[in-house]
């Protein structure tokens, strides 16, 4: 870690001149990115932003069509890190903050299943003859556990046992992956569903709660900017450049030269043309691979293999505006149907009442995932609505006649992948840094190609920033592996 300990704006050469200090470069203008910068400024020190897009947030971004806003993929604004949470609250004042209820359920065979899943509510709706066996299944892999816990479909069937896996978690995660489960591997549960598994929920449901101050719960409530997490993002860049830093937005990074050790010059392709940037340091929140890729001079031959082998899940959403009493009440709803391509569906309005520009209509969002360039990312925007009408139809979630306009949001790499070889490719790329770009400084989900909500990908940036100014030695790579759920707190908490 390289500390920068030089005030901002300039220091004297031999000569008595002043001479400046290269700015710090952010890449990308995403929430790891602009909290970065945010901290930078908060600390006198500048930087500039160089965002690919032409708008700022990420995958944290809010989408916005004729009035209408969307959230990409929905983002419940609690955390377990404090200082994030008093970032949010000092980037937005209280008012813009409303405090949701958290309901989410699973769809399947035309029933609806509390999640995380209630022990309870789950074997009720699957009928006594099947729920004796699901605690059977469950049962045996206690006695006979998968061979191997690595894969995603060992890891969530010891926990779950096979038939439950097999009803709740395959046909949902092959959606979302568009890969076997079996060739998935565990890391993307073990971040997503961690301590839960069928006998704590038993266990926690047969429990008397009063008093009981350490039994871990799902929070039922979460907090949500009015205007959707977009607008959290928005404001921070306008404190951002109050503070003294610019942003270029249409700003491609196109090579990073380096020399003895550290990055010098970052060179980005834009609307303007060719800009050169020198650096003291780079933050940067590109896809790791990416970034690799555009070092000079080039790195080995087995590290572009490693940068190359890295891979994403895209992402795109159709916006169905509907009268309002065809909505429900959830943030959104999992579609473990395998007979429709959705995966899940969003009801905007549970989100915030003030994304929806007609206070008797709702907006509902259906969440495809997807390959960049293949069939369904390619296809017109019309035929993707009308697509999505009609697995709504076939779900018999929507009637097709209350459909009354719809809209197409695509977000590119929306999901690092976690497949066989995601850990060593990551591995090798970062030891490569370590060598010949010791002042380039990975966060954030794409940054480091790992699953991280947004408070966790805020946070690797405030830890790397204060490495930088404080020389601290943080190590950003422990953020997110704590051992229970992104969204328990135990009651003690509350």
């Amino acid at each position: 870690m390289i500390p920068l300990r030089v005030e901002e704006g300039s220091y004297m050469g031999s000569d008595q001149s002043p001479v400046v200090e290269p700015q710090i470069v952010v890449i990308g203008a995403g929430p790891a990115g602009l909290t970065a910068a945010y901290q930078l400024g908060k600390h006198g020190r500048t930087a500039v932003i160089v965002e690919a897009d032409d708008v700022v947030g990420g995958i944290s971004r809010t989408a916005k069509r004729d009035g209408w806003r969307f959230d990409i993929g929905g983002h419940r604004f609690f955390t377990k890190v404090t200082p994030v949470s008093d970032l949010w609250h000092e980037i937005l004042p209280d008012e813009d903050f409303l405090l949701r209820p958290r309901m989410s359920r699973i769809f399947y065979a035309g029933k609806f299943y509390d999640y995380p899943l209630k022990a309870f509510n789950a074997l009720r709706n699957l009928g006594v003859v099947e729920a004796v066996r699901c605690v059977l299944s469950y049962l045996w892999v206690k006695v006979r556990p998968p061979k191997d816990q690595t894969k995603f479909e060992g890891y969530v069937a010891a926990k779950f046992g096979w038939r439950l896996y097999r009803t709740f978690f395959k046909t949902y995660t092959e959606k979302v992956w568009g890969v076997p489960a079996d060739e998935l591997e565990a890391d993307w549960a073990a971040q997503r569903i961690k301590n839960l598994n069928l006998l704590n929920a038993i266990t926690n449901a047969l429990l008397p709660k009063r008093n009981a101050t350490g039994i871990t719960s799902l929070i039922e409530e979460f907090e949500y900017p009015r205007h959707g997490p977009g607008m959290m993002w928005e404001r921070c860049t306008e404190l951002v450049q109050a503070q003294g830093s610019t942003v270029e937005f249409n700003s491609t990074v196109t090579k990073i030269r380096h020399a003895e050790g550290v990055a010098t010059e970052v060179i980005t392709t834009g609307i303007g043309g060719q800009q050169l940037h020198e650096c003291s340091a780079v933050i940067s929140s590109m896809p790791i691979g990416r970034l690799v890729q555009a070092m000079d001079p080039p790195a080995s031959e087995e590290v572009l293999r490693a940068a190359s082998g890295l891979k994403f899940r895209d992402f795109l959403t159709v916006a169905l505006v509907v009268p309002k009493e065809d909505g429900f009440p959830d943030n959104w709803i999992y579609i473990h149907s395998p007979e429709v391509a959705v995966g899940r569906v969003q009801n905007f309005g549970s989100w915030s009442p003030q994304m929806i520009p007609e206070p008797d209509k709702t907006c509902l969002g259906l969440e495809f995932f997807v390959n960049e360039g293949d069939e369904l990312w390619t296809s017109d925007d019309d035929d993707l609505v009308a697509l999505g009408t009609r697995e709504m139809a076939t779900l018999g979630l929507l009637d097709p006649s209350r459909v009354e306009k719809g809209y197409v949001v695509r977000m590119p790499k929306a999901y690092p992948m976690y497949d066989a070889t995601y850990k060593e490719n990551v591995d090798t790329l970062r030891g490569w840094l370590d060598e010949f770009a010791r002042n380039v400084h990975p966060v954030g989900r794409n940054g480091m190609h790992r699953y991280n909500n947004q408070d966790h990908s805020m946070y690797t940036a405030m830890l790397t920033v204060e490495n930088l100014l404080n020389g601290t030695s943080h190590d950003v790579w422990e953020v997110n592996v704590e051992a229970d759920y992104h969204e328990e707190h135990r009651a003690s908490e509350s």
